[in-house]
C-alpha cells in the first residue's frame, strides 16, 4: 500500500493544526497506528492538549519552534524527534519565517475523541 502527500486533502484537527492523514485505519489497511503530516504556520501554535490512550512521536522535517511537553518547554528544529507519552499535556509553536512540518506517528491511531483540549479555544470571529 502506498499513499502520496500531494494526493491527500488537509483538514484541521481538534488541536488546531493542519494535517494530512498519510496512513490511518479509517481510510487505509493499517491497523494499530496512524501517520500524518502536520503543518503549523509561523507565529501559530497548536492548542495545549493531551491524548489519554495514544502515544505520539513527532519528527520535525522542516522549520523550527518551541515544544511544550508537560512542565518542559524547549526548542525544536528539523531533524528532531519528540516522544509524547499518553496523558502528557503538549503543544508546539512555529518560530522563524517558514512553516513547521511534523510527521506525527500515533499508536493507537489518532482519534478526535482521544484529544482533550486543556485551554479554552476562542470562538471564530
Amino acid at each position: 500500500m502506498k499513499t502520496r502527500l500531494a494526493d491527500i486533502a488537509p483538514y484541521i484537527t481538534r488541536d488546531g493544526s493542519e494535517i494530512r492523514e498519510l496512513l490511518h485505519p479509517g481510510q487505509h489497511p493499517v491497523q494499530n497506528q496512524s501517520l500524518a503530516e502536520a503543518v503549523v504556520y509561523p507565529g501559530q501554535r497548536t492548542w495545549l492538549h493531551r491524548h489519554h490512550a495514544t502515544e505520539e512521536i513527532y519528527h520535525l522535517t522542516a522549520g523550527e519552534g518551541w515544544m511544550t511537553l508537560g512542565a518542559e518547554r524547549f526548542a525544536v528544529a528539523a531533524g528532531d524527534s519528540v516522544l509524547i507519552p499518553p496523558g502528557t499535556p503538549h503543544c508546539i509553536e512555529a518560530g522563524g519565517t517558514t512553516p513547521l512540518h511534523i510527521l506525527c506517528c500515533c499508536s493507537p491511531a489518532y482519534a478526535h475523541a482521544d484529544t482533550e483540549l486543556l485551554e479554552p479555544v476562542p470562538a471564530p470571529e
